[in-house]
């Protein structure tokens, strides 16, 4: 649900998807003109596994998500959104588009 002025879409990718996840990245960068973050193959925040950012606003939402989620294939995506309260953002605020991955909640008591 679109109830945010802003997001985050974090690509879960491994070795054996990191081609698809970064194509992924390439075409919501290129097709909707989104700001794609680094491609980290390392661990980073609360993120269980490696991922990409994507940072999307309201006006992008509603062609962005149903996107991401038709063209996502295998890969797990954790959509939240960023009010400033990333404890929030990563609980109450986030949905997941694939399968949801456990985060590392504890990363937020040591910030």
């Amino acid at each position: 649900m679109n109830s945010h002025k802003a997001y985050h879409a974090h690509i879960y990718f491994d070795e054996a998807t990191k081609a698809q996840a970064r194509k992924l990245c390439d075409i919501s960068a290129e097709k909707f003109h989104l700001n794609v973050g680094r491609f980290h193959e390392k661990l980073i925040g609360p993120h269980p596994c490696w991922s990409c950012q994507v940072t999307f606003g309201a006006k992008d939402f509603e062609n962005y998500i149903p996107w991401l989620d038709a063209n996502r294939e295998n890969l797990t995506v954790l959509v939240h959104a960023l009010t400033g309260d990333d404890y929030k953002d990563h609980t109450e605020f986030a949905y997941w588009l694939g399968q949801e991955v456990e985060l590392n909640l504890a990363f937020f008591k040591n910030t």
